[in-house]
This record gives structure tokens, C-alpha cells and sequence, in this order.
């Protein structure tokens, strides 16, 4: 294919001309296809338009509710963006169950962030262990400006450590920072202070008469927020006595509870398991984090990593029966803002916000675990009782209809038949065509 070596530059009709004209058979379909997801208000799409680079048009998922969630005893309708069947179903459902049983708990554990500059030193670590201690009050000094309205709020930095990797990789060093950023997920502001903390350590280092020249010679390799935060983790936990899970009538109470813990501790040692296990809490998870303008991919990536942190992937929900009482918890570590970057640009974020109660960042994480804890309990519950297909497909038969242009009338006939039979992509198919025919 042909490159454009100028294709930033383009404005986006040219740029939208040129990917029509040089990737597709019928450019003029390709074109109107993009244009249809152009939002009708300019203003709007100019917003859009300006949240990434060469930007052609918009991408769209549902944005659904799952209402009847009660946490903390206060009550909520959480929004989910998210293109997977059954997921707001499955939540709703969940947020239905444990609101009689008494709601979801949720607790913060703790609110830490952290970042860090890594460089080289090829000089005695205790040298650099006593110039470290001597000129630590430099690095809260220098920053001072920019952690200046942070500290108002109540966050800044909280501690500055050196540590030693040379065991791992030669002269390899960092300065390890944590944070607390209240509301804002605090990306920029870390990022800005662990710069000026680079910059610091070259200048106090050169200075620093305790030295050698050869000493002095320290290499900054790069200064950046770590998205593994195992200290900025919260709890949420739902729990009942054995005879309340008393739903299902296929399955007695004590059973259920046996095999739902069962599955649990499964995942718990068996990292095929546990994968999907908690690829189900995401789902949950990335739903809420997506809808109220957080970084999603940063909350995949420390979830998983916090799942590993003893040596082997695990479960990241827990569960037990002690003295009658069943328990279902999760731990999962949430780095969330509520206020800057896309919080306070994109009118949907906003709109979920709001929905929510304008939610501090504390509150946001308990109501985004205690999703992802509702979606793995539904999940395990079709899983240890009906089978997770059942539910899953029926919610899928639509995306499949709608995939053969099923009329309206179609539609109903089809889901008609299928509310008490096997649904599979190949006999909804089979079945939709015998009705055409």
C-alpha cells in the first residue's frame, strides 16, 4: 500500500479521502459510512475530534445501566459501556440478589500511588545511601510548586526511597515515590514531580563533594508512573447466612454454597481458571472505569498484576462458609479520578458522574469493585448451577438476528422458539432460515 508521509498534516476530509480512495473497493460507501458516525452537533464532534490524533470519525458502545445497587447501604444505577451480551444483564441481576441479602460492603484499604525515576550508578551504593539521606529534602523542596494545590486538597507526595536493584541488573537504581492524589488519577502530577525529582538528583549529584569525579557520572533512564498500585486497593464484600441463597430451585442452599466456594478456590490455584475467572470481574470492572472516563487498560494491567503478586496467577475474589455464614470478597487494586482529563471534558463521563452522585475518587473505586465482585458472583452462579451458555446466549440471539437482518416478526418467532431450547449460533441460523423458507 501507498504511504503518507504527510498525513498528519491533512485536514480530516483529506485524510478521510485518501484511507477511502487508497483501502477500499467502493470509497464512496466507505466515506459515508465514516461520516455516519460523525455526531450531528459540530461542537461536539470537534470536542471528539480533539481527544486523539488523526482522528476520522467516532467509535460507539452502549452505554446501559445496572440499576438496584445497594452498597453501603446507599443506593445506586451504576452505567456500563461495554459491547460483551449478558454483562449488564448479569450485574443487574447480581445488584437484585444482594439487595435483599443486605446490599454489597465496600472499603477502601488504602489510596498509595506510586512512581519512579530509574537510573544507573556504577559508584558504592553506600556512598550514594549517605548522599541520598543528606539531600532527600531537596526533592520535596524543588516540587514544592508543583505539588503546591495538591497539598490543599489534602495529597502530595508521601515518600521518597532509594533502593538497589544491582542484584537484578547492574547499576540499576531508582528513586521509588508514593502519592496521593485525591480526586484526580493524578497521571500528569506524579509524572511532573518524578521529572523535576531527575533533575534534582543531577544537580544535587554533581555538587556533592562527597564524590569522586568518576562518582558523579549518574545516567537518568527514564521517569515514570507505575500502574501496579498494591497499595491503592479496595475491598468489596457481600455475605449471608447458607439458607438465604435460596434462589435457584434446582439446587438446595447448602449445596450451591459448597460448590460456588468450590469454584472459587479452583481459581484460586489454577491460573487457566483464574484467567477467565477474572477476565469476568474486568468485564464488570472495565464497564464502570470506561463510562466514567478512566483508563481502563491501566486498571486491566494492575488487576492482573496484583492476581500474580505471590508467584502464580490467582483469583482475585476469595470465598468461604464459616459457622453458617457465607462470604464472597474481592480485592482489587483501583487507581480512579473523578476530576480532570476526560472526567470533565466528555459529556457522557460527565453524564455518568452525575448519575452516580458526583462521586469522589474513594467512593468511584468502592462502586467499580463492588461491580466486578456482582459480575463474578453471577457469573459463578450460572456456572455452578444452569451453565454459563444459557444465559449468555439467550442475550447473544439478538447480535445474531440482527447479523441476518431478522425482521421484527422474525425476531419473535425465533426467541419464541428458543425460550426453552439449546441456543447455538448454527441452529439459530438453521431455525431462521426454516422460517424464511
Amino acid at each position: 500500500m501507498l504511504q503518507n508521509k504527510g498525513f498528519s498534516k491533512l485536514t480530516k476530509e483529506e485524510k478521510i479521502n485518501w484511507i477511502t480512495s487508497t483501502y477500499f473497493s467502493n470509497p464512496e460507501e466507505a466515506e459515508k459510512l465514516v461520516k455516519q458516525y460523525w455526531n450531528s452537533n459540530s461542537q461536539l464532534q470537534k470536542l471528539h475530534d480533539e481527544f486523539i490524533e488523526n482522528t476520522l470519525t467516532n467509535f460507539y458502545l452502549p452505554l446501559g445501566v445496572a440499576p438496584n445497587f445497594v452498597i453501603n447501604d446507599k443506593i445506586y444505577t451504576v452505567p456500563m459501556a461495554i459491547e460483551e451480551s449478558s454483562v449488564v444483564a448479569a450485574a443487574s441481576k447480581s445488584a437484585k440478589f444482594w439487595a435483599a441479602r443486605g446490599g454489597f460492603k465496600a472499603t477502601v484499604l488504602g489510596t498509595e500511588k506510586i512512581g519512579q525515576v530509574h537510573f544507573s550508578y556504577s559508584g558504592s551504593f553506600e556512598k550514594l545511601e549517605a548522599f541520598f539521606k543528606k539531600k532527600k529534602s531537596s526533592f520535596y523542596e524543588d516540587t514544592s510548586s508543583i505539588t503546591k494545590n495538591m497539598e490543599k486538597r489534602g495529597g502530595g507526595i508521601l515518600d521518597i526511597q532509594l533502593v538497589n536493584k544491582t542484584d537484578k541488573l547492574e547499576d540499576y537504581y531508582q528513586l521509588h515515590a508514593t502519592f496521593n492524589t485525591k480526586d484526580s488519577m493524578g497521571a500528569n502530577f506524579i509524572n511532573s514531580c518524578l521529572e523535576q525529582f531527575a533533575k534534582t538528583l543531577e544537580r544535587e549529584v554533581n555538587s556533592y563533594e562527597g564524590f569522586s569525579e568518576n562518582e558523579k557520572k549518574i545516567q537518568i533512564i527514564m521517569c515514570i508512573l507505575s500502574n501496579f498500585v498494591p497499595n491503592c486497593v479496595v475491598r468489596a464484600e457481600v455475605s449471608c447466612k447458607v439458607e438465604e441463597l435460596n434462589e435457584d430451585t434446582e439446587i438446595s442452599p447448602t449445596e450451591f454454597a459448597e460448590k460456588f466456594v468450590k469454584a472459587v478456590q479452583i481459581a484460586e490455584i489454577e491460573p487457566y481458571r483464574a484467567v477467565t475467572h477474572n477476565k469476568g470481574i474486568m468485564n464488570g470492572i472495565d464497564a464502570v472505569v470506561l463510562a466514567t472516563g478512566n483508563d481502563f487498560r491501566a486498571v486491566e494491567a494492575g488487576a492482573h498484576a496484583y492476581a500474580s503478586r505471590n508467584g502464580s496467577y490467582s483469583s482475585l475474589s476469595h470465598a468461604s462458609i464459616e459457622n453458617g455464614v457465607f462470604k464472597f470478597w474481592l480485592d482489587i487494586p483501583l487507581a480512579l479520578g473523578t476530576v480532570g482529563g476526560l472526567t470533565s471534558l466528555h459529556p457522557l463521563v460527565k453524564f455518568s458522574l452525575e448519575m452516580l452522585g458526583k462521586p469522589s475518587a474513594e467512593e468511584l473505586m468502592k462502586i467499580v469493585a463492588v461491580t466486578g465482585l456482582a459480575q463474578n458472583f453471577a457469573a459463578l452462579r450460572s456456572l455452578t448451577t444452569t451453565g454459563i451458555q444459557k444465559g449468555h446466549m439467550k442475550m447473544h440471539i439478538h447480535n445474531i438476528l440482527n447479523q441476518f437482518q431478522a425482521t421484527k416478526e422474525e425476531k419473535e418467532k425465533v426467541i419464541a422458539y428458543f425460550n426453552d431450547t439449546t441456543v447455538s449460533h448454527s441452529l439459530v441460523v438453521d431455525y431462521l432460515e426454516q422460517i424464511r423458507k
